[in-house]
């Protein structure tokens, strides 16, 4: 994916508030960037224009071949039907996409155990815990057939076992099957986990202050790698 030169301002009655100006930034396909800044920065409007949410005022993202088509979004609350089971919340959004229920019904069978939930698949969302609700939206955005995946803080407003339970979900299922992601977050512990590339955003309007590339593969990755804790110090000096 390239994102070439985005211009995004908002106006209200008074003033022009830009939030990107000149915003440029190539993904290497199925890989994971995860974007760092400040709140307010555009962080959540960049995912919007490249979801086709929102429209540019300037520039375009140009999806590389297998790319094309809708995305996944994973946003910080889980976003469920309520009164659909956990298995019909993922079933649902497959129908524009596979004929027949029953192969709907296998794909989300497949996700909800590769997140260990296979004995709740018949509950409603309010019968589970919030971490199980945002297990069931992993795989939801996993099962769904998209090659764009984009992340919204999803493990944000969790406490921390539950966090990084949530971060090993999502990378197991990505080890499985690897999407063009960008992941938005604010706890750069949590982009050490996950990410390829960290790119550090300014405060709005949205440029990129550096870029820190990670090699160890995912897998092998733990915060008390000191390996890890030199990136991190690398990055902030």
């Amino acid at each position: 994916m390239i994102i070439s030169s985005l211009f995004k301002t908002y106006k209200t009655d008074s003033l022009l508030l830009p939030v990107i100006e000149n915003f440029s930034l190539n993904l290497r396909p199925n890989s994971i960037v995860a974007l760092v800044g400040p709140s307010g920065c555009g962080k959540t409007t960049l995912l919007k224009i490249i979801g086709g949410i929102e429209t540019p005022d300037g520039g375009e993202v140009i999806r590389e071949k297998g790319e094309e088509g809708d995305v996944s979004f994973l946003f910080q609350e889980p976003r469920l039907l309520p009164w659909l089971s956990i298995l019909k919340n993922i079933t649902i959004v497959l129908r524009p996409y596979i004929d027949g229920e029953k192969k709907r019904e296998a794909i989300g069978k497949e996700f909800l155990e590769l997140v260990e939930l296979s004995e709740y698949m018949n509950l409603n969302p309010s019968e589970l815990s919030g971490g199980m609700r945002q297990r069931v939206s992993i795989a939801r955005a996993f099962a769904f057939p998209s090659r764009v995946m984009l992340l919204d803080e999803p493990f944000q407003s969790l406490d921390a076992e539950l966090r990084w339970s949530l971060v090993k979900s999502f990378t197991h299922l990505f080890s499985r099957d690897e999407k063009t992601t960008i992941f938005v977050t604010h706890d750069i512990h949590e982009a050490l986990l996950i990410a390829d590339v960290i790119i550090q955003l300014s405060n709005r309007p949205m440029k990129i202050e550096k870029s820190l590339p990670i090699e160890m593969k995912r897998e092998k990755r733990s915060l008390n790698d000191p390996s890890l804790h030199s990136l991190l110090k690398h990055f902030y000096t």
